[in-house]
């Protein structure tokens, strides 16, 4: 089969595939990287909760610089994948390459100046984003050797969204895949075998995600690569940059207001003790862990939403959105009561501290309550998205991690101490459910009036 064959299927397979077959299809394996992804990130707070509490809040204080990485990954990746893949609907693959290449080698260009800043300044940089006296050199050791990973760890983000973009999420599975097992092996042999300690563990992360990126290389511009990256396509392109960031940056902000709003919760958390910081970012990290379930389904449903849009079959997208509506509130409900009732002993798991279980405990099942909400606010930002409508994403990107939660975070503390920012997060989460309500509603309006044109045009 040549490539444009491949392209034609592909084509046919989007936006003809029964939507639940087709979600299905498509969600496993982006649902399986992103378990997987949060699984390796559980397993470097399980082995360094090990070596101790200081050092357990040291991954915590760290993990806003990976969201920094992440946001860049995410940013390039999301806006570039988004764009080829209604590109790819609308037939139009030279165009799709040329977007790729430009998304994933800025993604490596940023990641080199963060890499540059960041390690000259790190020693600043993790007193500034929370750290103690006490944590501050274990973070120093720990955060250093992640940012030498930044430029590849941020174009893996962009190869791994590339594949599911064009509908090819189970050769993302085994990039991502590859590279997470192998972490999850080096973190003890590193930490414990090599007493190499905090510092063991980021040499696995950087050292598995150095796999993981070779490996997507190579998928990416293997056979079954629909748009390949090169640095011959790689150009400033002012309109193709314009729309890269259109669809983007709502991710970066997402991810960048993560990073910021973990920064300030640490700094908050600090003022109560080492053990709150230690608890927050286990349960930032096992909260994590049940959301990548909602992005698992949602990277799935946004390549069926961005194919069929461009397209112009705008009932599949239509149809695609309500499937994934119902089935993550469902699955997030199950997963929401198993963690509510046993929040103890997951806390235990990874700090075995009274103090550490007793904050970490209440935090996540406050948490587990508003979990159910999640689904409907989370695939609206995938559609705006996925469709284009950069305003409404950028609207709802905002919301939780900036709008709602850092003003909660330094305003609750003041009147409910240590409860207040516990409660913080759960409320922004059910504030955003609130907002996303009536810009779903517009979205959803107005894919049904296209759908009726089309109809209208077709008799």
């Amino acid at each position: 089969m040549d490539f444009q064959d491949l392209q034609t299927q592909k084509h046919k397979e989007m936006t003809e595939t029964p939507i639940p077959q087709l979600v299905k299809k498509l969600s496993t394996p982006t649902l399986i990287t992103m378990l997987i992804t949060s699984f390796y990130n559980l397993c470097d707070t399980y082995f360094v909760g090990k070596l101790g509490t200081e050092q357990s809040a040291a991954i915590g204080i760290v993990f806003s610089i990976m969201a920094l990485i992440q946001a860049i990954g995410f940013c390039m990746g999301m806006g570039s994948g988004n764009y080829s893949s209604r590109l790819l609907g609308e037939k139009n693959p030279d165009t799709a390459e040329s977007v790729a290449s430009i998304g994933f080698f800025s993604s490596i260009i940023l990641g080199l100046i963060l890499t540059v800043f960041g390690v000259i300044y790190i020693e600043d940089i993790v007193i500034l984003i929370g750290a103690s006296e006490n944590v501050a050199p274990y973070a120093v050791s720990y955060g250093k050797i992640i940012l030498y990973g930044a430029p590849y760890m941020a174009a893996s983000f962009v190869l791994n969204n590339l594949l599911r973009s064009q509908g090819n999420p189970f050769m993302g599975m085994i990039g991502i895949g590859v590279g997470a097992i192998l972490n999850i092996v080096l973190d003890p042999i590193l930490i414990f075998g090599f007493k190499l300690g905090i510092s063991g563990a980021a040499i696995a992360t950087i050292a598995s995600q150095a796999i993981s990126f070779v490996v997507l290389i190579f998928l990416v511009n293997g056979k079954h690569g629909l748009t390949k990256v090169s640095i011959k396509k790689f150009r400033f392109n002012i309109k193709l940059y314009i729309e890269i960031l259109r669809t983007g940056l709502p991710s970066f902000y997402r991810q960048g207001l993560a990073c910021a709003s973990t920064i300030i919760l640490n700094i908050v958390a600090r003022e109560f003790s080492d053990a709150a910081v230690a608890a927050l970012g286990i349960v930032s990290r096992v909260f994590h862990f049940m959301f990548s379930i909602m992005l698992g389904i949602g990277q799935g449903f946004q390549p069926i939403s961005g194919f069929n849009y461009g397209a112009k079959i705008y009932n599949r997208v239509t149809e695609a959105f309500w499937f994934c509506v119902k089935y993550t509130t469902i699955i997030l409900s199950i997963v929401g009561v198993f963690a509510f009732i046993f929040a103890p002993q997951l806390i235990a798991v990874f700090r075995n501290d009274t103090d550490v279980i007793a904050i970490g405990a209440l935090s996540l099942r406050i948490t587990c309550v508003v979990l159910p909400f999640i689904g409907w606010s989370v695939m609206c930002n995938m559609l705006f998205q996925s469709i284009g409508k950069g305003l409404f994403c950028t609207i709802v990107s905002l919301s939780q991690q900036g709008f709602c939660l850092i003003p909660l975070v330094y305003i609750l503390p003041k009147y409910f101490k240590l409860f207040g920012l516990q409660i913080s997060n759960p409320i922004s989460i059910f504030l955003t459910f609130l907002l996303s309500i009536p810009l779903g509603i517009i979205v959803l309006k107005e894919l049904r009036q296209l759908a009726k044109g089309c109809e209208n045009n077709a008799k």
